[in-house]
Parts: structure tokens; C-alpha cells; sequence
């Protein structure tokens, strides 16, 4: 009797803990609950990558996922997809144009050194490159369908990013050698993207800002080819260059932008070039109403296995009704704590395994009714049926679980969501249905000595059996 009343102390303290630690932590949802966006990348080959390998594309995923960490999205689904394709699904992301930006973008950052004779040359390049990048930004906005002057435009952008790289030396510095790059705000309204390089990075800037301080020449900042900023470095550093391995990159930056390029430059570059094929928004509407739909069913789906066991079960099936709630918590609250990310195919995971919890404690119950009709006292009718049944329900749930680990190694994606939250379900099936359910009973037969009399709680019509 101890002994039982221990292991529901120790239960009434998990129920607690878990009730707090779901009214605490909301659940992770995924893209089809939550909504967000979806992205379909292509990886495309190249004269130097004329075939794309497994290497290459565990490459694009790694540098894509870095990417993600910067925007902050943690349930991302990152899953490769046949013709070297990666799907990305970021729920929470309503805005699939930011993420196209952030996780197509190569993002090869350059740092190089003006040529000498060039000073004059560079502002008037740099002119015509800005009117035509707020041309590109004209007919975004106004969403233009001219198809020639978009083209036109575009052709003039490349030239002038070609021109102006012309102006400028070889690399003195690559993204490689970048250790942070984080956005800030400057003056009045402004944003900025101050950068910090390696101990290599830190000597070749230094290198790099003595060489030009004092000359008017500049420090082409590009990315992917495109100079976003061409800082010049004053007379005071030419003994010493900037040092300390740290920088800002300037170019009248909104917030979004800045953020964009910090992310992009954190994550590093891409190693082949990609493809943003597809990109579409999920609704959070259609999310609510799955959620929605799959409470009913769960609940609705919960009070019809209650109903039944009552009636059918008497006493013990109202115990294993409490049972399944307690499970219901244990189960949702390790789903908490896993950070498991709950999809539709997750839930439906879920309530298989409480089909699967109720399973065991019919078998349960059925030898226990057989214990009776054999003539044996309830508690050791109670006591023979736990152990009677528990080789089968070992077995079941076993061969469950290896099934759940199958679905989950061999399988990808919602497969493998669905395969956790029924392997999770099943082991704490198992733990209720041999724990709780037995403690709660035992604690009945145990405590109340009238119950013992009242066999037809048990296993109705089963006579001669009220006294003993």
C-alpha cells in the first residue's frame, strides 16, 4: 500500500509539472499549422561544378541553414527533393520575399583596394550605377509589366558594377575571413553593418586601410560583385592601418536591408549558385482551422473512448479514462520539452498512440475478467491481469517503436515528425498503462475494503463472487 501510494505522489507530481510547463511554453507549430512561407531552391551547375554532388548539396543545405539561425526561425524544415532541389519551409515567414532575398543571395563579400589614377573616375561610375538602382527600385514598386525597360535598366546596372570593378585590385580580403557581422543604427534614422574579422582577417584589414589612408582612394566593400560601399580611410591610420580586426559597412541602409546582410554574410557563401524555383505563402487561417478540426477530432475521438470504457469496463475503465488524460499531459509536455515541432501528421501520431494506450489496458482488463470467472479474489484477479498481459503489450509496443525508428531514420521531413511524436506516445503509453492505471487500482482495492465486495464493479455478471 505504501508502495502504491509513493508512485502516485510521484504521478501527481509529473501531472503538475507538465500543466506548468504547457501553460509556460507554448508548442512549436509547423508550416501547415502555424503558416509561413515555403521555398523550392535549385541548385544549378556551373563550368567549375559541371555536376552537382552529395557533397554540394549537404554544402547548400548547411549554409542555408546557418541563414535560417540568423532569421531566427527554429522549427525550419530543411529536406533535399529530387533534380538537386532543397525544399526550406519556414513557418512563421510571411514575408517570402525577405526570406527569397536572404537564402538565395550568394553573398560573397570582397574587400579590395582602388587603383591608383582612378579617383575621378569613380565617383562619375558610381553616379550612373545609384540613378539606375533607384530606377530597378521604381518599378518594383509600382510592380512594372515593362518588360524592356526592366531589361534595359538591368543591363545597365551590370555594366556599371563591371566598370567600377575594373577600378579596383584583387581581393585583399573574402568573406572566409569574416568572424561576425551584426546591424547597428547610425544618426538619424541610418543603419549600418559593423563586421569583425579573424586574427588573419584583423592584419589583412589593417594592411589593407595603411596602404590607402591618407590617399583618397577607396576600400570597395562588394558583394557579389556589387559595390555597396566605397569608404575612404583617413590620413591618421597610414602609420598603423585600422586596427583590431573590426569594421562597418555604410551604404544608407534600412533596417531590413541591414539585417538581410548581416544574416547573409554570417551565414556564409553559397558554393554553387541556386535558384529560388518556387515560393509560396501558407495562410495561418488554414493553420487555425487544422488546429481546430484536430482538437474536435482528438476530443471528440477521447470522449467516445471514455464513454466506453465506463460502460463497458465499469471501475477500472473510469481509471484508465484518468489514465489517458494523464497521458495526454505526460505525452504533450515531452513533446514540450523535445522542442518537437507539431504538424498535422504529428498529431495524427498522437492519437494513434492513445489508441494504442487504450489498447494495452483492455488487454489488461480482459485477463483480469478471465482471473475472476476462474474464482480468484479481486486483488489477485487485478494483480495476475497486469502480469498476464504484460509480455503482449511489451511486444506491441516494441515492435511499434521499431517501427517509429524505420520511419524516422529511413525516412524525411513530416515523416519523421510523425515517427517521434508516436514513439513518444507509445513509450508513455506504455508507462501509464503499467504504472498508472495499475497504482490507481491497486490503491482502490487496497483502500476501500467495500470495494472488494463489489465484484460487479469489476466484471459484471460474474456471480457467486460478492464475498469474497
Amino acid at each position: 500500500m505504501q508502495k502504491q501510494r509513493v508512485i502516485l505522489g510521484l504521478i501527481i507530481v509529473l501531472v503538475i509539472a507538465a500543466i506548468t510547463l504547457l501553460v509556460n511554453k507554448p508548442m512549436r507549430l509547423g508550416l501547415d499549422l502555424q503558416g509561413g512561407s515555403q521555398l523550392t531552391i535549385q541548385i544549378e551547375a556551373t563550368k567549375e561544378h559541371p555536376v552537382i554532388t552529395q557533397s554540394d548539396l549537404e554544402a547548400v543545405k548547411k549554409v542555408i541553414e546557418n541563414r535560417i539561425n540568423g532569421l531566427g526561425v527554429a522549427e525550419a524544415l530543411i529536406q533535399s527533393a529530387s533534380g538537386n532541389k532543397i525544399l526550406v519551409q519556414l513557418p512563421g515567414v510571411n514575408d517570402p520575399q525577405q526570406a527569397e532575398r536572404v537564402l538565395g543571395g550568394t553573398a560573397q563579400l570582397e574587400f579590395r583596394e582602388q587603383k591608383a589614377g582612378t579617383e575621378g573616375q569613380l565617383g562619375a561610375e558610381l553616379t550612373v550605377l545609384e540613378a539606375a538602382k533607384q530606377k530597378q527600385e521604381a518599378f518594383k514598386k509600382a510592380k512594372s509589366t515593362d518588360k524592356a525597360a526592366i531589361a534595359e535598366n538591368q543591363a545597365i546596372i551590370e555594366k556599371q558594377q563591371a566598370e567600377i570593378g575594373k577600378l579596383f585590385g584583387p581581393v585583399a580580403i573574402g568573406g572566409k575571413r569574416l568572424k561576425y557581422a551584426s546591424p547597428q543604427p547610425v544618426g538619424s534614422g541610418g543603419w549600418e553593418v559593423a563586421l569583425e574579422f579573424d586574427g588573419a582577417g584583423g592584419d589583412a584589414f589593417a594592411n589593407l586601410t595603411k596602404n590607402l589612408a591618407g590617399t583618397g582612394r577607396s576600400i570597395g566593400v562588394f558583394l557579389d560583385r556589387d559595390p555597396i560601399s566605397t569608404p575612404t580611410v583617413k590620413a591618421d591610420f597610414a602609420a598603423t592601418g585600422i586596427t583590431g580586426g573590426k569594421a562597418v559597412i555604410t551604404g544608407n541602409f534600412t533596417t531590413e536591408k541591414a539585417t538581410d546582410l548581416a544574416v547573409q554574410l554570417r551565414g556564409g557563401s553559397l558554393p554553387v549558385p541556386v535558384k529560388i524555383v518556387e515560393n509560396r505563402t501558407v495562410g495561418a487561417t488554414l493553420g487555425r482551422d487544422s488546429i481546430q478540426s484536430s482538437i474536435y477530432a482528438g476530443l471528440g475521438g477521447l470522449a467516445l473512448v471514455a464513454v466506453f470504457m465506463g460502460v463497458y469496463y465499469r471501475l477500472p475503465g473510469i481509471v484508465a479514462d484518468i489514465a489517458l488524460v494523464i497521458y495526454s499531459l505526460l505525452s504533450l509536455a515531452a513533446f514540450n520539452i523535445l522542442d518537437v515541432t507539431l504538424t498535422l501528421p504529428g498529431i495524427a501520431g498522437f492519437i494513434l498512440s492513445i489508441g494504442m494506450a487504450v489498447d494495452a489496458n483492455v488487454l489488461i482488463f480482459e485477463r483480469t475478467r478471465e482471473e475472476l470467472r476462474d474464482g480468484k479474489t479481486l486483488y489477485k484477479s487485478v494483480e495476475a491481469g497486469f502480469h498476464r498481459a504484460f509480455d503482449s503489450i511489451l511486444d506491441s509496443h516494441v515492435t511499434t517503436l521499431i517501427s517509429c525508428g524505420a520511419l524516422f531514420f529511413l525516412g524525411s521531413g513530416l515523416v519523421k515528425g510523425y515517427a517521434v511524436t508516436l514513439a513518444v506516445g507509445v513509450a508513455l503509453s506504455l508507462f501509464t498503462s503499467l504504472t498508472c492505471t495499475r497504482t490507481l487500482l491497486l490503491l482502490l482495492v487496497l483502500g476501500f475494503p467495500i470495494l472488494r465486495k463489489k465484484t460487479q464493479l469489476f466484471a459484471p455478471n460474474i456471480p457467486n463472487l460478492a464475498t469474497k
